[in-house]
């Protein structure tokens, strides 16, 4: 009797042993996929994002005859890229006016990608 009672312990121990054993590798992961960084500047183009800023709230004072710089071309705005970048980020420019933090960042990310002709 003894004997049958040890090897029913023996089993139960055995038994929850397996069942814990089995909680450790049942554990759900998370798996973290690497997300690729986005290029916040990579869609910025002189043409679609800073000559349209720039016509809005610069031509009026710095066009043909006003204020140095000209910013009336691809050429001379590209010239003055890092001024008018420097201007428009401390806010000293446009003078009257104001830009969004959107249209800042769009001038800053032109000028810090090269001031392309894009």
């Amino acid at each position: 009797m003894k004997s049958n009672l040890k090897i029913k312990k023996e089993f139960f121990i055995l038994l929850i042993s397996v069942f814990f054993a089995s909680c450790l590798t049942n554990v759900e992961e998370t798996i973290v996929e690497e997300q690729e960084e986005v290029d916040p500047c990579a869609d910025i183009s002189f043409a679609t994002n800073v000559k349209p800023i720039i016509d809005a709230n610069c031509i009026g004072c710095h066009g043909v005859g006003g204020n140095s710089p000209n910013l009336t071309s691809y050429a001379l705005i590209s010239a003055s890229a890092s001024s008018v970048k420097g201007a428009v980020v401390s806010g000293r420019m446009p003078q009257g006016g104001s830009l969004t933090q959107e249209e800042i960042d769009a001038i800053a990310c032109w000028v810090d990608s090269g001031a392309l002709d894009n």
